[in-house]
C-alpha cells in the first residue's frame, strides 16, 4: 500500500467532485480527486434507463462547457449527462482517480491536516472536501415487511418495467422520480397506485419560458431556506418526452389511481392518510402562484412574450381525490411490487470529525463545516434552492475554493522581521513547508 501527501482531498467525482477540483486547479491549488467508481457513476448506474436530465441543456450544465450536440431547450439523457462531466474533467486535465474507495478520514492528532485511509493506501491532506452530494443512502421507509411476498426496490435500483413481475405496481413518491415512474409503468401496461405527498408543481413552460428561467429572473434560486414547514417537500417536475407540466389530474385521467401518504401496514393492508385532496391542492396553489408573479414580472419589464391563459385552467377532481381511498388491501388490488421514490439519506461513516449532528447530518455554514479542515459539497440548500443542481454546485465549489485560498494564505503568514532574516540569511529562521510562500503572495492571497 502507497502512502502519499497532498493538501487537498476531493471525495467523489460527481458533479461536485468536478466542479471542486476546476475551481481548485483554477487556482493553482495541489489536489487529487477520489473515486470509487467512474466520474458521475450515478448518473450511468443508480438511474433508470429513460431518466433525463430535469433541466434544459442551456442551464444545467457548468459555465465552460455546452451540450454542443443537443438542442438548448433539449433535456440530455442520464449517459449523456455522464460523458459531458468526464469531458468536462479533461479540459483541465482534473487529477482524479477512479477506482479508489475512502474508508476513513480522522484528524492528524497533534499535527496538521487529516489522515485518510483508501483501498489504495494512505494519504495526508491539509483539507477534506466530502463531495458525494445528496443521494448517498436510499431511504425506504420500514413499512412494509421486506419478507412479504411483495417485490419492494428503491426508486434508485429500478431500471425498466421489465424488471417488476406481471401485476399492479404501487409508487410511494410524487416527487420527479416517482411521477415519471409511475407514468413510464403505466404505460407499459402496469395498473399504477401512487401515492402523493405534499410537494410544489412549477410549470414546466409558461409563456415561452422554462421555469427553471422563471425562477433565475424572479430570483427565486437564491432563497437561502426552505419555507418552514417545507423543508421535505419535493418537486413534481419532469423532462421526460421533452418536457411537460406534471398534472396529477392527468395522471389520474391516464388510469393512475392516487392516494394519499402512506402511512401504515398491517395483515396486508396499507393505510393512507386522508390529505391527497389538501396536497394536490397546495401543489396547484404553487404552481398558479409562480404564473401570477411571471405575469406581474412580464408586466414590470414590458416584455413581449405570448399568453398563455389555457395554462390557468385545472381540469375538475379525479374520483380519487374527491372519494380518497385511505386503505389498500394489496393482494385484492392485484398489486405485486412497491417502489419506493422516498429520497435518500447521508452516509459519512468514513468521515470521522466532529462536523456532524446527533442525526448523523453535516454541521455546517454554506459548506464549512464545524472541522476547521472539512468541507462538504452538493448538499441540499447548502448556500441556496440552487445549490444540489449541476450549475448551483458548480458556484457553491467556487465558494469553498475561496474560503481554502484564504486559509492558505494565513497559513503562509510570515512577520517582515523573519523574511528579512530569510533573505540574509540568519540561521534558524528558514520557513516550514507551512511558510514557503513570500510575504507578498501572502498579502495577496489574504487580500483574494
Amino acid at each position: 500500500m502507497s502512502s502519499q501527501d497532498t493538501e487537498v482531498l476531493v471525495v467523489g467525482a460527481g458533479q461536485a467532485g468536478v466542479a471542486m477540483s476546476e475551481h481548485l486547479s483554477a487556482n493553482s491549488i495541489p489536489h487529487l480527486v477520489l473515486e470509487r467508481d467512474r466520474i458521475a457513476e450515478r448518473w450511468r448506474s443508480e438511474r433508470w434507463d429513460s431518466l433525463v436530465a430535469n433541466g434544459p441543456a442551456w442551464h444545467d450544465r457548468f459555465p465552460h462547457l455546452e451540450f454542443s450536440d443537443l438542442n438548448p431547450d433539449a433535456f440530455a439523457p442520464k449517459e449523456r449527462v455522464a460523458d459531458y462531466f468526464v469531458a468536462y474533467a479533461q479540459k483541465f486535465n482534473a487529477p482524479i482517480k477512479s477506482g479508489v474507495e475512502v474508508t476513513s478520514v480522522e484528524k492528524n492528532e497533534g499535527g496538521a491536516g487529516f489522515r485518510v485511509q483508501t483501498t489504495d493506501g494512505t494519504i495526508n491532506a491539509r483539507y477534506v472536501v466530502a463531495a458525494t452530494g445528496p443521494f448517498q443512502k436510499p431511504i425506504i421507509p420500514p413499512l412494509i415487511p421486506q419478507d412479504s411476498q411483495l417485490q419492494q426496490m428503491h426508486s434508485s435500483s429500478y431500471r425498466n418495467p421489465q424488471q417488476l413481475p406481471e401485476g399492479a405496481v404501487l409508487v410511494v413518491g410524487a416527487g420527479s422520480s416517482g411521477v415519471q415512474i409511475a407514468d413510464e409503468l403505466q404505460k407499459s401496461g402496469h395498473q399504477v397506485y401512487l401515492a402523493v405527498g405534499p410537494h410544489d408543481r412549477p410549470p414546466r413552460k409558461y409563456r415561452d419560458r422554462d421555469f427553471v428561467w422563471w425562477l433565475g429572473v424572479l430570483g427565486l434560486w437564491e432563497a437561502a431556506a426552505p419555507p418552514v414547514g417545507a423543508e421535505h417537500v419535493t418537486i413534481a417536475v419532469t423532462g421526460a418526452h421533452g418536457g411537460h407540466t406534471v398534472d396529477f389530474r392527468n395522471l389520474a385521467a391516464s388510469g393512475i389511481t392516487l392516494l394519499g401518504r402512506a402511512n401504515s401496514f398491517d395483515n396486508g393492508t396499507v393505510h393512507f392518510a386522508p390529505d391527497l385532496a389538501t396536497n394536490i391542492a397546495n401543489g396547484d396553489a404553487n404552481y398558479l402562484s409562480l404564473l401570477d408573479e411571471a405575469d406581474a414580472y412580464i408586466a414590470r419589464n414590458g416584455l413581449d412574450l405570448p399568453e398563455e391563459p389555457e395554462a390557468r385552467t385545472l381540469g375538475p377532481d379525479p374520483e380519487s381525490v374527491t372519494n380518497p381511498i385511505l386503505e389498500l388491501n394489496l393482494a385484492d388490488a392485484g398489486i405485486t411490487s412497491v417502489i419506493w421514490a422516498t429520497g435518500f439519506g447521508v452516509d459519512y461513516e468514513w468521515l470521522k470529525v466532529n462536523a456532524f449532528d446527533s442525526d448523523g447530518k453535516p454541521k455546517h455554514h454554506r459548506g464549512v463545516s464545524t472541522e476547521p479542515g472539512v468541507y462538504f459539497l452538493g448538499l441540499p440548500w447548502q448556500s441556496h434552492r440552487g445549490s444540489s443542481f449541476i450549475w448551483g454546485v458548480w458556484h457553491d465549489a467556487k465558494y469553498l475554493t475561496d474560503h481554502i485560498r484564504i486559509q492558505r494564505g494565513y497559513l503562509t503568514y510570515e512577520t517582515e522581521d523573519a523574511v528579512l532574516n530569510q533573505a540574509a540569511g540568519t540561521p534558524g529562521t528558514s520557513p516550514s513547508s507551512e511558510q514557503a510562500a513570500p510575504a507578498p503572495q501572502n498579502v495577496d492571497a489574504l487580500r483574494g
